[in-house]
Protein backbone atom coordinates (compact mmCIF):
# COMPACT_ATOMS: atom_id res chain seq x y z
CA UNK A 1 0.00 0.00 0.00
CA UNK A 2 3.31 2.50 0.73
CA UNK A 3 4.06 2.00 -2.54
CA UNK A 4 0.72 2.53 -4.31
CA UNK A 5 0.52 5.87 -1.77
CA UNK A 6 4.40 7.21 -2.98
CA UNK A 7 3.57 6.48 -6.47
CA UNK A 8 0.10 8.57 -6.46
CA UNK A 9 1.70 11.40 -4.56
CA UNK A 10 4.98 11.16 -7.02
CA UNK A 11 2.23 11.76 -9.73
CA UNK A 12 -0.03 14.24 -8.20
CA UNK A 13 3.50 16.64 -7.84
CA UNK A 14 3.88 15.26 -11.74
CA UNK A 15 0.41 16.87 -12.36
CA UNK A 16 0.65 19.68 -10.67
CA UNK A 17 3.90 20.71 -12.71
CA UNK A 18 2.81 20.32 -16.65
CA UNK A 19 0.59 22.58 -18.64
CA UNK A 20 -2.62 21.98 -19.46
CA UNK A 21 -1.83 20.96 -23.06
CA UNK A 22 0.64 18.37 -21.90
CA UNK A 23 -2.21 16.73 -19.38
CA UNK A 24 -4.50 16.59 -22.35
CA UNK A 25 -2.22 14.89 -24.02
CA UNK A 26 -1.03 12.39 -21.57
CA UNK A 27 -4.82 11.60 -19.70
CA UNK A 28 -5.68 8.86 -21.71
CA UNK A 29 -2.19 6.78 -20.43
CA UNK A 30 -3.30 8.05 -16.52
CA UNK A 31 -6.44 6.43 -16.99
CA UNK A 32 -9.30 7.13 -14.81
CA UNK A 33 -8.83 7.17 -10.89
CA UNK A 34 -11.58 5.78 -8.71
CA UNK A 35 -9.28 6.50 -5.52
CA UNK A 36 -9.67 10.31 -3.87
CA UNK A 37 -6.37 12.33 -4.34
CA UNK A 38 -4.02 11.95 -1.44
CA UNK A 39 -2.87 14.37 0.61
CA UNK A 40 0.41 15.69 0.02
CA UNK A 41 2.91 14.19 1.49
CA UNK A 42 5.31 16.40 0.49
CA UNK A 43 4.34 18.96 2.59
CA UNK A 44 7.91 20.13 3.11
CA UNK A 45 8.20 21.17 -0.44
CA UNK A 46 4.95 23.08 -0.72
CA UNK A 47 5.93 24.95 2.76
CA UNK A 48 9.63 25.97 1.45
CA UNK A 49 8.17 27.44 -1.77
CA UNK A 50 5.34 28.88 0.52
CA UNK A 51 7.62 30.93 2.93
CA UNK A 52 10.25 31.64 0.21
CA UNK A 53 7.17 33.66 -1.73
CA UNK A 54 5.97 35.19 1.65
CA UNK A 55 9.71 36.24 2.24
CA UNK A 56 10.11 37.81 -1.78
CA UNK A 57 6.70 39.55 -1.17
CA UNK A 58 7.91 40.88 2.45
CA UNK A 59 11.19 42.08 0.78
CA UNK A 60 9.79 44.15 -2.11
CA UNK A 61 7.04 45.81 0.45
CA UNK A 62 9.79 46.83 2.24
CA UNK A 63 11.72 47.67 -0.95
CA UNK A 64 8.87 49.54 -1.92
CA UNK A 65 8.34 51.61 1.24
CA UNK A 66 12.78 52.45 1.16
CA UNK A 67 12.23 53.45 -2.53
CA UNK A 68 9.32 56.09 -1.80
CA UNK A 69 11.61 57.38 1.14
CA UNK A 70 14.39 58.13 -1.49
CA UNK A 71 12.16 59.91 -3.29
CA UNK A 72 11.02 61.88 -0.29
CA UNK A 73 14.54 62.82 0.61
CA UNK A 74 16.24 62.82 -2.83
CA UNK A 75 19.00 59.90 -2.11
CA UNK A 76 21.13 58.92 -4.92
CA UNK A 77 21.97 55.56 -3.71
CA UNK A 78 21.31 52.19 -5.38
CA UNK A 79 18.51 51.10 -3.24
CA UNK A 80 17.77 48.07 -5.57
CA UNK A 81 21.25 46.73 -6.01
CA UNK A 82 21.76 47.05 -1.98
CA UNK A 83 18.79 45.02 -1.70
CA UNK A 84 19.95 42.38 -3.91
CA UNK A 85 23.34 42.26 -1.85
CA UNK A 86 21.61 41.61 1.81
CA UNK A 87 20.13 38.73 3.53
CA UNK A 88 18.31 40.71 6.36
CA UNK A 89 14.93 39.87 8.66
CA UNK A 90 14.62 44.00 9.34
CA UNK A 91 14.85 47.22 8.40
CA UNK A 92 15.55 50.38 10.59
CA UNK A 93 16.03 53.86 8.74
CA UNK A 94 17.32 56.27 11.17
CA UNK A 95 17.93 59.70 10.55
CA UNK A 96 21.64 61.57 10.48
CA UNK A 97 21.13 61.90 14.88
CA UNK A 98 19.77 58.01 14.48
CA UNK A 99 16.32 59.10 15.43
CA UNK A 100 14.00 56.07 13.55
CA UNK A 101 11.80 57.49 11.04
CA UNK A 102 11.02 53.84 10.15
CA UNK A 103 11.21 50.28 11.10
CA UNK A 104 10.00 46.91 8.57
CA UNK A 105 7.48 44.66 10.14
CA UNK A 106 9.98 41.64 10.52
CA UNK A 107 12.01 44.36 13.34
CA UNK A 108 8.97 43.96 15.21
CA UNK A 109 8.74 39.92 14.89
CA UNK A 110 12.31 39.87 15.70
CA UNK A 111 12.28 42.61 18.43
CA UNK A 112 8.61 42.31 20.06
CA UNK A 113 8.20 46.68 19.58
CA UNK A 114 5.96 47.71 17.52
CA UNK A 115 6.66 50.54 14.64
CA UNK A 116 4.65 53.15 16.65
CA UNK A 117 6.86 52.34 19.88
CA UNK A 118 10.23 52.84 17.87
CA UNK A 119 9.78 56.02 15.76
CA UNK A 120 11.40 59.06 17.38
CA UNK A 121 13.36 56.44 19.09
CA UNK A 122 17.47 55.61 18.85
CA UNK A 123 18.25 52.15 18.37
CA UNK A 124 19.86 52.37 22.01
CA UNK A 125 16.88 51.22 23.39
CA UNK A 126 17.28 47.82 22.06
CA UNK A 127 20.92 48.00 24.11
CA UNK A 128 21.02 46.23 27.39
CA UNK A 129 23.00 44.88 30.03
CA UNK A 130 24.55 42.47 27.32
CA UNK A 131 25.45 44.72 24.86
CA UNK A 132 29.01 45.60 24.39
CA UNK A 133 30.67 49.15 25.46
CA UNK A 134 33.19 48.61 22.49
CA UNK A 135 30.47 47.60 20.23
CA UNK A 136 28.64 50.32 20.43
CA UNK A 137 31.99 52.69 20.16
CA UNK A 138 32.50 50.57 17.04
CA UNK A 139 29.25 51.52 15.83
CA UNK A 140 29.25 55.13 16.65
CA UNK A 141 32.78 55.58 14.90
CA UNK A 142 32.03 53.88 11.85
CA UNK A 143 28.78 56.23 11.85
CA UNK A 144 30.90 58.79 11.77
CA UNK A 145 32.99 57.92 8.53
CA UNK A 146 30.00 57.75 6.46
CA UNK A 147 31.05 54.31 5.04
CA UNK A 148 28.88 51.33 4.97
CA UNK A 149 29.95 48.63 7.86
CA UNK A 150 28.93 45.46 9.51
CA UNK A 151 28.93 44.97 13.10
CA UNK A 152 27.48 42.12 15.42
CA UNK A 153 26.02 43.90 18.38
CA UNK A 154 23.71 41.94 21.63
CA UNK A 155 20.45 43.22 21.37
CA UNK A 156 17.59 42.46 23.58
CA UNK A 157 13.37 42.52 23.12
CA UNK A 158 11.12 44.03 24.49
CA UNK A 159 10.98 40.89 26.37
CA UNK A 160 14.67 41.80 27.73
CA UNK A 161 15.75 37.83 26.17
CA UNK A 162 19.38 38.75 24.84
CA UNK A 163 19.76 38.15 21.09
CA UNK A 164 23.00 38.40 18.90
CA UNK A 165 22.43 40.70 15.81
CA UNK A 166 24.12 41.25 12.44
CA UNK A 167 23.77 44.73 11.51
CA UNK A 168 24.88 46.10 7.65
CA UNK A 169 24.52 49.99 7.82
CA UNK A 170 24.46 51.93 4.93
CA UNK A 171 24.94 55.80 4.87
CA UNK A 172 21.36 57.32 2.92
CA UNK A 173 22.70 60.40 0.78
CA UNK A 174 21.79 62.86 -1.31
CA UNK A 175 24.29 65.40 -1.65
CA UNK A 176 25.50 64.74 1.48
CA UNK A 177 24.47 61.97 4.19
CA UNK A 178 21.18 62.53 5.90
CA UNK A 179 19.99 59.14 6.96
CA UNK A 180 20.99 55.39 7.74
CA UNK A 181 19.42 52.13 6.86
CA UNK A 182 20.59 49.24 8.74
CA UNK A 183 19.40 45.82 7.27
CA UNK A 184 19.32 43.26 10.19
CA UNK A 185 19.23 39.83 11.01
CA UNK A 186 20.21 37.54 13.83
CA UNK A 187 22.68 35.21 13.94
CA UNK A 188 24.30 32.50 16.17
Amino acid sequence: MNHDLAEMDTLDIFLSNISKDEYESIKHKIGHRKDKPMPLLSWGFFMEAYHRRIDEARKKTDLDTVLAFARKFGWKNELQDTFDEQDYEALIITDKDQKIIWVSDGFTSMTGYTRSFAVQRTPRFLQGELTSEETKQRIKTNLALDKPFKEVIINHRKDNSPYKCEVQIVPLYSNKTTHFIAFERQVV
